[in-house]
């Protein structure tokens, strides 16, 4: 972040979502930019998402959620506003998708800022994708959204690719020549079998390199992938990056098959529960859909990674 920064000329967001859920609200996001013409816009949300969210989304500086102040929001004592002011006092606007439906942080956190304070639903229940739900609510409804690629993408730091290059390299894998397999995600419904993905596995290394990301959610699936070439953890900026170098990816219905596509990634992402309509991700990539989702065939998904557009920069 350059130059000084002034309670007149700091916007929060805060922001309560998971991964795939600030993907989302990325739109949203940089159309509050030009909103505030002048001002920098920090982030409040999960710890790890917030400090992601620096220098990719057009954030200039992160916030714990669990911060004490905001803890202050939802006290009954008779000085707690005072008390938030102190951190909550320094922005010129605020924009809360967190307390919609509470009334003492309605009546609390406007006392505290002492500037603009709006309060948006967390994934409103407004029809058709959830990143058009969420840019009508900073729009008051008057936005038009085109969910193309560009409206959800992420600006990677050269940081993120550097890594990601090392991991590949590492892992013996060239940039642009393998496919990311994420058989992940928060909900194990929504997951493909990893005796699924094992076999789209074995098939595509007949013809290139597979690199299989696991993250917290999947410590389970380590002994199960063990003989694939497989990442553990990675940074999710590492993890985007692995994405904007690979050929293509394939992963569920989760927050990492989000990151990828906003990272610029092409993918097949595998839909069974849940609606894609609303829910896919933005950007170069295919929805395969079958319930149960064991009954989705690796067939099926290697026809879809074949018929993806080229890549596009």
């Amino acid at each position: 972040m350059t130059g000084t920064t002034t309670s007149s000329n700091r916007v929060l967001v805060i922001f309560p979502g998971a991964l795939g859920d600030l993907i989302c609200v990325l739109p949203a996001l940089r159309t509050l930019l030009r909103r505030y013409p002048g001002c920098v816009m920090e982030l409040m949300a999960r710890a790890e998402l917030a400090d992601f969210a620096v220098g990719r989304m057009g954030i200039a500086r992160g916030h714990s959620i669990d911060r004490r102040e905001v803890g202050l929001l939802f006290s009954s004592d008779a000085d707690v506003a005072a008390q938030a002011a102190g951190f909550f006092g320094a922005f010129a606007a605020i924009h809360s998708f967190f307390g919609f439906d509470n009334q003492r942080m309605r009546e609390l956190l406007p006392k505290a800022c002492r500037g603009a304070v709006f309060f948006h639903p967390f994934r409103p229940a407004a029809e058709g994708h959830i990143a058009a739900a969420y840019l009508r609510e900073v729009t008051a409804g008057h936005a038009t959204f085109n969910p193309e690629p560009a409206a959800a993408k992420l600006d990677l730091l050269t940081a993120d690719l550097d890594l990601a290059r090392r991991l590949a390299d590492a892992h013996g894998v060239g940039p642009g020549r393998f496919v990311l397999l994420m058989p992940g995600s928060g909900s194990p419904a929504k997951n493909w079998p990893a005796a699924n993905y094992l076999q789209l596995a074995g098939e595509l290394s007949r013809y290139c390199p597979v690199l299989t990301v696991l993250g917290p959610a999947e410590n389970n699936l380590q002994a199960t992938f063990s003989r694939l070439v497989t990442i553990v953890n990675p940074p999710l900026g590492a993890l985007a990056g692995l994405a904007r170098i690979s050929a293509a990816f394939v992963g569920n219905d989760s927050g990492v098959s989000h990151l990828a596509a906003a990272a610029g990634a092409r993918g097949v992402v595998i839909f069974g529960p849940t609606d894609p309509a609303r829910w896919r991700p933005l950007g170069a990539v295919s929805v395969v859909r079958r319930m149960p989702l064991r009954d989705l065939c690796w067939r099926d998904v290697a026809q879809a990674l074949e018929a993806l557009p080229k890549c596009a920069e």
